[in-house]
């Protein structure tokens, strides 16, 4: 073959290769992105929608701060606030130190009975562990007829909730090491709730 036959060759096989360098990386660059997009969409959808301001209770306080709002914080920089609403019962949400914001506010006890006393927050190794009361007559300074206890973990989207009744209040909260145990407690009256079991059955 003569100097200008190959040099025709040579040619040719280099812009066969352009071309399918060219069509894949046409190919592979929206894949890419498709494939970039689901992972966002699944890490959204598994964190949730945490665009929404921080409630407070609709309770009136005359003092500051209000017993009817709480706040904790993780060691990951979440947060986990709880407040009381008016004929309504306890509510919660989370904060996302990634996107800023508060989740939508989610009722954890429902009650039309009054807010008693505040509210007790406590967080340890990705355990979050709170407890309210509300009685008939709160307001007018009676003692609590419903005392609630809940714990949530993960992504804090489900909350394990115990109630008992006709009791003044749980005083105390502990969360052991590793988040697996907590421990409610009053004087010698104790609740436990285990990671594995969750609560005993309400009494």
């Amino acid at each position: 073959m003569n100097r200008t036959g190959a040099r025709a060759l040579a040619l040719g096989a280099a812009a066969v290769l352009g071309l399918v360098a060219g069509c894949g990386q046409s190919v592979g660059q929206p894949r890419d992105d498709v494939r970039g997009g689901g992972a966002q969409q699944v890490s959204r959808a598994a964190t949730g929608d945490h665009s929404y301001p921080l409630r407070k209770s609709d309770i009136h306080w005359s003092g500051s701060p209000s017993p009817f709002n709480a706040q904790v914080k993780l060691a990951d920089g979440r947060r986990v606030a709880m407040h009381y609403m008016r004929g309504k019962g306890l509510f919660v949400q989370d904060y996302s130190p990634r996107t800023k914001g508060w989740s939508k506010s989610a009722v954890v006890y429902k009650t039309k009975t009054d807010a008693c006393q505040g509210i007790t927050l406590k967080a340890k190794d990705g355990t979050v562990a709170a407890f309210g009361d509300f009685g008939v007559y709160c307001a007018d300074g009676e003692p609590p007829t419903e005392s609630v206890a809940a714990v949530a973990v993960g992504p804090l989207t489900k909350w394990d909730k115990h109630l008992t009744k006709d009791f003044d209040g749980w005083e105390k909260i502990v969360v052991a090491p590793g988040g697996k145990k907590v421990t409610f407690s009053r004087g010698s009256d104790t609740l436990r709730w285990t990671k594995a079991a969750g609560f005993p059955a309400a009494r």
